[in-house]
């Protein structure tokens, strides 16, 4: 009977430190340079890591909580893209396993009709997953992606859900 109790409290902490984090359990890495503060906060049930990583806008982060996983995508240079237009998407979960290959799932299009795929993805598994995702700058045709565009979709089909939908404002 001692034995039962003893294994209680041990099973109950095994089940605490795999749940899924609060609110007041997250804070923001500490870099050497301080981030500027927004006074526009995202949601409050969201994560905010992914701009705190990026020393970047809070207002930039979409996030999607479909189904089981939690997504938390950032435009890593949509002011200065090079060959590729790239997002930080970070995904988390406690049941499933994350092992997608994103640059295949997704899709970039503009509210003036161009479209392109995914390009790049990093392989990765496990329950917790961070990576850049990749896209190019011009569609197969060469036509420059952004030209002329006010709106960019990001949509991810099949990851836990049907569809996730990820839009931002592009401003000229």
């Amino acid at each position: 009977m001692v034995r039962k109790f003893l294994f209680l409290p041990f099973v109950v902490f095994a089940l605490a430190s795999c749940s899924a984090p609060q609110l007041s359990d997250l804070t923001p890495s500490v870099s050497k340079k301080a981030p500027e503060v927004s006074t526009a906060a995202p949601s409050p049930t969201k994560s905010v890591s992914t701009a705190t990583d990026l020393n970047n806008d809070p207002k930039l982060v979409r996030a999607d909580s479909q189904g089981s996983v939690e997504f938390l995508v950032v435009p890593k240079n949509l002011n200065a893209p090079a060959e590729t237009l790239d997002f930080l998407v970070e995904m988390n979960t406690h049941s499933v396993d994350l092992s997608w290959n994103l640059a295949a799932q997704s899709t970039l299009t503009t509210d003036n009709g161009l479209s392109v795929a995914g390009s790049d993805w990093p392989t990765g598994s496990g329950h917790h997953l961070q990576g850049t995702l990749k896209f190019p700058t011009k569609t197969t045709d060469g036509k420059p992606l952004l030209d002329g565009a006010k709106k960019l979709t990001l949509t991810i089909k099949e990851a836990g859900a049907p569809t996730r939908v990820f839009e931002w404002t592009l401003s000229k």
